[in-house]
């Protein structure tokens, strides 16, 4: 059954001078989540935004705040996101331990907050296995995770696809969200591929028109999903 791709502007490539009227922009664009990555100069190279951005955005928001942790000990500071609103909480399986990833999985989920797991570009999918049947999203990185504007990774795509079908193998359908360098060139692949949600930082935010280019996302994404689709169903 078709469902719209969904779409979920990285507010790191929004102008944070002006983050009040890019958020608007944005909602008020279709947007479906806010996705505020969180780096810690550790877990990855750069430092980003963290709990006071979280916490000031969680009333205001409109829509969900879709919060990617790219931080070492995420444990320790998974129940500051929660407390200061998160609506869904991404954790990397490359940093922690699978019981430890585990039991941060549950603690987020039995806080009524969504959770999910990433995986940067070179982790095997077989990362995932222990905890695909109790995540509500995978986070595939199509570029290595620390900035925004990187280039999007070839193959990727397949990646994607590699992670779909592991899930329909273990009979559960988490949604599939992709991050890094996504926009009209690479969203129709991944979501052809079988991705859900698309994280667009530049390719919306550095955009001469925001909105249409959310609009153009979709629209491109939407195609090539109906086309894969499509083909699918002439197969079986």
């Amino acid at each position: 059954m078709f469902q719209p791709v969904k779409i979920a502007p990285s507010i790191l490539s929004a102008d944070l001078m002006a983050l009040k009227a890019d958020v608007d922009l944005i909602t008020e664009a279709g947007a479906d989540y806010i996705h505020v990555d969180v780096m810690d100069g550790h877990f990855v190279p750069n430092l980003t935004m963290g709990i006071p951005v979280v916490k000031q955005l969680a009333p205001y928001a409109r829509i969900p705040l879709d919060v990617h942790l790219m931080i070492a000990n995420p444990e320790k500071q998974v129940p500051w996101f929660i407390e200061a609103g998160a609506d869904s909480i991404t954790v990397h399986t490359e940093a922690v331990s699978v019981p430890q990833l585990v039991k941060t999985l549950e603690e987020i989920r039995a806080s009524g907050v969504k959770c999910a797991v990433s995986i940067k570009p070179g982790t095997d999918i077989e990362a995932l296995a222990p905890v695909v049947e109790m995540v509500d999203m995978i986070l595939v990185m199509s570029v290595e995770p620390g900035f925004s504007g990187q280039s999007f990774i070839a193959g990727s795509d397949a990646k994607v696809a590699a992670v779909v079908q592991m899930c329909r193998a273990m009979g559960c359908a988490p949604l599939i969200q992709v991050d890094g360098g996504i926009g009209l060139r690479t969203a129709p692949l991944v979501a052809q591929a079988g991705a859900d949600v698309l994280v667009c930082g530049n390719a919306v935010f550095k955009a001469d028109d925001p909105a249409a280019a959310i609009r153009d996302i979709r629209r491109v994404a939407d195609e090539a999903r109906l086309e894969a689709l499509s083909a699918e169903g002439a197969q079986e």
